[in-house]
């Protein structure tokens, strides 16, 4: 697993999803605060950009603006039909005001000692 920067913190908005390609994957990148998330940018159940979505901060979800399923930004699995299966999550970090995002979907237990 490679870590790619893909952005400054400041180049995300806050509460919003953003694409990027990271190696062989597209992502949808997500700032809440000063934390970011990334998943897999393609919708399990429709394959629909999911960065073209809402962001819940509140939840920590990405809804899906074809059938509004919602998909979790830790863990990648669907909270609402019509989708019932997961997309991939991805390390995402922040260093020194830089965001980097890894080439390889991580495990859930990955995911959260990487930040």
């Amino acid at each position: 697993m490679t870590m790619h920067r893909i952005c400054t913190l400041t180049d995300l908005v806050d509460g919003a999803a953003a694409k990027f390609d990271v190696g062989k994957h597209t992502v949808a990148v997500v700032r809440i605060g000063d934390a970011v998330y990334a998943i897999g940018n393609h919708c399990s159940h429709a394959n629909v950009p999911l960065s073209d979505g809402a962001v819940d901060c509140d939840t920590k979800e990405l809804e899906c603006v074809r059938h509004g399923s919602a998909f979790s930004l830790e863990t990648g699995k669907p909270s609402t039909l019509p989708a019932t299966q997961p997309v991939p999550v991805f390390v995402a970090e922040v260093r020194n005001g830089e965001v980097f995002v890894s080439d390889q979907p991580a495990s859930v237990a990955t995911q959260k000692a990487g930040r």
